[in-house]
């Protein structure tokens, strides 16, 4: 490469102006980095809940994040609408009916797509590792333990 090239060349980078991040209209397309996700851990201490859309309580649609903390996993219940899951990371695992029994659950690892179909007991959580789960559906988003069918 010749000295002209090469003064040529940092002449470039030296004029080029810094790379910045560019302004968007919020209202034509939204976001949120991970910085902006706010996780709020549930009563009994076995998960941490973000809602990134909508409101869950309420009717209409809804996105939440869920973060399973290890060893913990929900009793037999079902839910009032369907509800579609996105396995995030870990490894995500799921029983069906009214006996709660963690050894006969099946993985869902990451990358797994998830249904869980209205009026349906089933039961899910982590088991020795953090798992994070994106469900949405239509709220009210409401949970109903498997005895009080």
């Amino acid at each position: 490469m010749s000295v002209r090239a090469i003064v040529f060349a940092l002449a470039v980078l030296v004029a080029a102006p810094p790379a910045v991040a560019g302004d968007i209209d919020r209202t034509a397309v939204d976001f949120k980095t991970p910085a902006d996700i706010k996780w709020v851990r549930n009563a009994t201490g076995t998960n941490e809940q973000a809602v990134l859309f909508g409101d869950p309580s309420k009717p209409g649609p809804y996105v939440v994040r869920i973060k399973w903390l290890p060893g913990n996993m929900s009793r037999p219940h079902f839910h009032p609408n369907d509800r579609f899951f996105v396995v995030l990371s870990g490894t995500w695992w799921m029983g069906t009916g009214e006996v709660f029994d963690p050894n006969s659950t099946v993985p869902a690892p990451a990358g797994s797509y998830v249904i869980h179909y209205a009026g349906k007991v089933h039961y899910d959580g982590a088991k020795d590792e953090e798992t994070v789960i994106q469900v949405w559906g239509m709220g009210p988003a409401t949970s109903t333990p498997a005895e009080k069918r």
